[in-house]
């Protein structure tokens, strides 16, 4: 990977890191120090989350959210933290792939406090 791409991924990180602590006020959000494997932390460290983050012309939403399950195991994370990949294509807005049981139960958390 070229220096440009690894500039592009940072820069998609740090906004990943304002974005995520916006609406997440008092949570400790920051980008994860990448090691050479990078599987030690996750791109963007935003609890409960084990963000992966992609911004390519190209991304497989699976392979990436594959990739932050792996991640989280290969780091020993099994508890308490739901792995997602953010994908944003070039010229395109960024989603989120995760797997549906983990986003019914943030859905359930989510209910939780609307229905109240």
């Amino acid at each position: 990977m070229g220096r440009m791409q690894r500039d592009k991924g940072a820069r998609f990180e740090r906004e990943l890191v304002h974005r995520f602590a916006e609406v997440m006020p008092g949570c400790k959000v920051k980008r994860g120090l990448q090691s050479r494997e990078g599987a030690d932390v996750p791109d963007v460290d935003a609890p409960p989350f084990w963000v992966e983050a992609k911004h390519r012309k190209q991304v497989s939403p699976g392979a990436a959210l594959e990739q932050a399950q792996k991640d989280m195991e290969k780091a020993g994370v099994a508890k308490g933290r739901i792995p997602v990949a953010v994908i944003k294509k070039q010229r395109k807005k960024p989603f989120v792939v995760m797997d549906l049981d983990d986003f019914l139960e943030v859905v359930a958390v989510w209910w939780e406090g609307v229905s109240e």
